[in-house]
C-alpha cells in the first residue's frame, strides 16, 4: 500500500503537490469512488484523473532494494512469513532479477521488464555480481587460490567459473562471480571446508547499494539504468 499521491508521482501523471490538488479538487476517483486524501492505494486499484485511467502498468520501473536478512524472495513460499513482494511498498508489481536466500542480505533489483530480467538472468552473458562473505574460521591463502581457480561441484557435477577473490579481513572475503549457480558462494566455501556465517551482495553489474539501509530502495538514475540496459545488450524504455 502507497499514499495515492505519491502512487501519481511515481506514475508519471503529476508532482505529489500537484496529486493533492487533482485530489482537493476532486478530479480522481479510486474503483470509481471519490479519492480522499491521504488514501492509501496499490496497482490492483483502478484509479482514474480526470476521466482518464492511469496506466501504471506501461511504465517500466527498475530499482535498487536492499533485501534484509529474514525477507523470502520467492512468492510461492507458502510458510514464509516476511516476502520481499510484502517488505517493498511500491505500487507497480515487479520482480527481482537474481534470488537471495533468506539469510543472506543485499542487493536485489527490481522491475517489471520481463526482457532486461531474462537477459540479466542469462549466464552466457557473464555479468558480474559481487559479494561480502564472512566464513566461520580464518581463510588460506591456499583455499582462496583454488577457489579463484574454480570450484568442482560434486553434487551439481559442475565446474565454477573462474572468479575475482579478496581477502579483506582474516574470515572475510569480497567475491565477484560471474554466474548464478543455486547456493554457488556457500557450495564453493564447503568445498574447503567453511561455513558461511553472513553474505551481503553489494552489487550487480553496473549497480550498487549506494548508501541504501536494509529494506530501502531507490530508483535507478537515467545513466544508471542506460549502463545497465547497455551491458545487456539492450535499450532502456521510458
Amino acid at each position: 500500500m502507497i499514499r495515492l499521491n505519491k502512487y501519481l508521482a511515481m506514475c508519471g501523471v503529476c508532482s505529489r503537490r500537484d496529486a493533492d490538488k487533482l485530489i482537493e479538487r476532486q478530479l480522481v476517483t479510486v474503483n470509481g469512488k471519490q479519492a480522499l486524501p491521504g488514501m492509501q492505494v496499490t496497482d490492483e486499484d483502478d484509479i482514474v484523473v480526470r476521466g482518464k485511467p492511469v496506466r501504471n502498468r506501461e511504465r517500466i520501473a527498475v530499482l535498487a532494494y536492499y533485501k534484509p536478512v529474514g525477507v523470502v524472495c520467492t512468492a510461492r513460499d507458502r510458510h514464509a512469513t516476511v516476502k520481499v513482494t510484502d517488505q517493498l511498498q511500491y505500487p507497480l508489481r515487479l520482480t527481482y532479477a537474481g534470488r537471495l536466500d533468506k539469510d543472506s542480505e543485499g542487493l536485489l533489483i527490481m522491475t517489471n521488464d520481463g526482457d532486461l530480467i531474462d537477459a540479466m538472468m542469462r549466464g552466457a552473458n557473464c555479468h558480474e555480481k559481487e559479494y561480502i562473505v564472512k566464513v566461520d574460521k580464518p581463510l588460506t591463502q591456499e583455499a582462496l587460490a583454488e577457489m579463484r581457480k574454480g570450484v568442482w561441484l560434486k553434487d551439481l557435477e559442475l565446474m565454477t567459473r573462474e572468479c575475482e577473490i579478496t581477502q579483506i579481513g582474516d574470515k572475510t572475503m569480497k567475491m565477484v562471480l560471474t554466474q548464478g549457480v543455486n547456493r554457488q558462494i556457500k557450495r564453493m566455501c564447503e568445498a574447503f571446508g567453511y561455513h558461511v556465517r553472513a553474505l551481503k551482495r553489494t552489487r550487480v553489474m553496473n549497480v550498487n547499494l549506494a548508501g541504501l539501509k536494509p529494506g530501502e530502495y531507490r530508483e535507478l538514475g537515467k545513466e544508471e539504468r542506460n549502463l545497465l540496459y547497455a551491458a545487456c545488450n539492450m535499450r532502456a524504455q521510458d
